[in-house]
């Protein structure tokens, strides 16, 4: 038995077997020069790995059939691909004009290619070059591999913990959400995207684990603890009991929180908050309602861009936010336009090699250099509209001519869809995420422009603190309780109601109990989360009253540092709930750290 400490992100017990997810690098591949008299044996791997790759795309193919159409369209893509003979003849043909290996023609046909179709101002061209580098690594492996081709996320046969170094965000596209049970990784922090996704979907996670990839090989039985951030390896029969016990007690304090769903999320002098879930697949539309969501206070819409080679136009968006919006039947759903770069690297942003992503061309900066796409985005958002209650939100503004900027292309939009007859509701709250310093102490004059406020604390922390939000080694920098984060959530928050606008939180804190009662008490209107954490706030929120919140704001506010404000707000937690299971897990926290 062996046990390794990471960084607790999605709450939960796992227990079961690791599935090891292979790295995600392309290969090595091989330069091996060829003979005339061996060009047809290579052309023959080439068919036969063709083959296999078809029989692995085609499976995924009907797998992903059940996940929606923007994911199975990824493998129907390839599908295509890798049975047509004009693709296939090409790489066959610098096989035997190049005297090179198949693996090394696959490789140079594809580099080319790519190049000059990502350099094309056609965005279908450029989606096309990310199908033929997905297919073209498919490829390779097959070739590589033949008897044995990697395993996919999409296709795990029994329930698994997934163990990897890192995954990419794009890999939820892929993540068979029925059989991973749990997820353990190297690499990532509280608010990295793979951590935001993992509560989403309610699986439990342990990230920063520094070495753990390296020493499994699959197969093994572990334990997640997602509360505490311990991983262990092939545990004792006395440790395999003790997490059984702890899973157990687990759901029954879920089906205990469950029994909150239809009440309503106010204080008992009275202060009603609103409680909505964050999504990024409308597939999770209908779920969170379980959870007793009272609407989605942001839907991440960026990953209807992120598929490979499947960037979604404009008819493929319309379907995707109207299945959102009815299935709220009515209740409010913002939509945040696209919000890649970053770690969100889309095919076309790899290609050009951004020297800087999380501080260079990302978000609106993106959509407003390519006013084009920008523009489809908001047609499909404004044709949306009329079948619910839209509400369209502009991510990392960070002043007051992007905001003009943005608001201007919208007008554009509209102006488009009138000319075609293409109805859209009138009087769309329009509102921003204040996720960047400036816009936090320039609160005052983006609340003019705005509809509303959801603060972004994910990537407000990352920038205002300078810690990369998905690297561990500055993890215990990435705080929301950091007195410079909890100033900056405060001056947001009473420049909109001085605007008279509301006020919301969209980033992690928002789900975290423990900030719940501090975020009432500086006054915070709306709180949206990951939907399974929305029975904790509620707990706290009907708890609480409004004069321990602002007293217990006001103290953190003078607090000389991040550990002192949670100080502050464990204690609260520990006299208002004593028996709740926030307080139980912070009791067993410090315990086992010897605090």
């Amino acid at each position: 038995m062996k046990t390794f400490a990471g960084i607790p992100v999605s709450d939960g017990i796992a227990i079961g077997r690791a599935f090891a997810h292979a790295e995600t690098a392309a290969p090595d591949v091989p330069r091996r020069a060829i003979t005339e008299k061996e060009a047809p044996l290579e052309i023959e791997r080439l068919m036969g790995a063709a083959a296999r790759a078809a029989g692995e795309a085609a499976a995924l193919l009907e797998r992903a059939r059940k996940m929606g159409k923007e994911q199975a369209g990824i493998f129907q893509a390839q599908l295509f691909m890798l049975e047509d003979e004009e693709f296939l003849g090409e790489i066959a043909e610098g096989i035997r004009t190049a005297l090179r290996c198949a693996e090394w023609a696959v490789q140079e046909m594809s580099r080319d290619l790519c190049q000059k179709l990502m350099q094309s101002p056609d965005p279908s061209l450029r989606e096309r070059a990310a199908d033929i580098a997905d297919v073209s690594g498919r490829l390779i492996g097959c070739l590589l591999c033949a008897e044995h081709a990697p395993s996919s996320l999409a296709c795990l046969g029994e329930d698994s913990i997934v163990v990897a170094r890192d995954l990419l965000p794009s890999d939820a596209l892929l993540l068979d959400k029925s059989r991973v049970i749990g997820i353990a990784l190297d690499e990532g922090g509280k608010t990295s995207h793979t951590a935001i996704l993992a509560r989403a979907f309610g699986i439990p996670a342990v990230l920063g684990l520094s070495s753990l990839s390296r020493e499994l090989r699959g197969g093994e039985r572990l334990i997640v603890n997602g509360a505490t951030g311990e991983v262990v390896v092939e545990p004792d029969a006395a440790a395999l009991q003790r997490g059984k016990a702890e899973r157990r007690a687990r759901r029954e304090r879920e089906g205990r929180l469950a029994e909150l769903r239809g009440l309503p999320a106010q204080t008992r002098d009275g202060r009603r908050v609103a409680l909505l879930a964050n999504i990024g697949f409308p597939e999770e539309a209908a779920g969170i309602l379980a959870h007793g969501a009272e609407g989605i206070g942001l839907y991440r819409s960026e990953f209807l861009f992120m598929a490979p080679g499947r960037a979604a136009g404009e008819e493929e968006q319309l379907d995707a936010y109207g299945r959102a919006l009815e299935a709220m039947g009515g209740r409010p759903v913002t939509i945040r336009t696209m919000d890649a770069g970053g770690d969100k690297i889309l095919p076309e942003l790899q290609a050009l090699g951004e020297k800087n992503p999380l501080l260079g061309w990302r978000a609106i900066r993106l959509s407003l250099a390519s006013p084009g796409l920008f523009k489809e985005q908001l047609r499909a958002l404004l044709r949306a509209s009329v079948r619910g209650n839209l509400k369209i939100m502009f991510p990392m503004i960070c002043c007051a001519e992007e905001m003009d900027r943005a608001l201007g292309l919208l007008d554009e939009a509209r102006a488009e869809c009138r000319k075609k007859g293409q109805p859209f509701a009138e009087g769309i709250e329009v509102g921003i995420t204040v996720e960047v310093p400036s816009a936090a102490v320039c609160a005052d004059i983006l609340a003019e422009k705005s509809g509303f406020f959801s603060i972004g604390t994910n990537d407000l922390i990352q920038y205002a603190m300078a810690a990369d939000r998905g690297n561990e080694r500055v993890h215990h920098l990435s705080d929301p309780f950091q007195p410079a984060v909890l100033r900056l959530v405060k001056q947001a928050i009473d420049a909109a109601h001085e605007a008279g606008i509301k006020a919301a939180v969209c980033g992690e804190m928002a789900g975290d109990p423990a900030a719940a009662a501090l975020l009432l008490g500086l006054g915070l209107d709306e709180f949206s989360m990951n939907a399974p954490s929305i029975p904790k706030v509620k707990e706290v929120a009907r708890a609480a009253d409004m004069q321990s919140c602002r007293a217990l704001a006001a103290a953190a506010l003078r607090a000389k540092s991040a550990a002192e404000a949670r100080a502050l707000a464990g204690a609260w937690m520990a006299e208002t709930l004593p028996g709740s299971g926030a307080s139980e897990e912070r009791r067993g926290a410090i315990e086992r750290r010897g605090e």
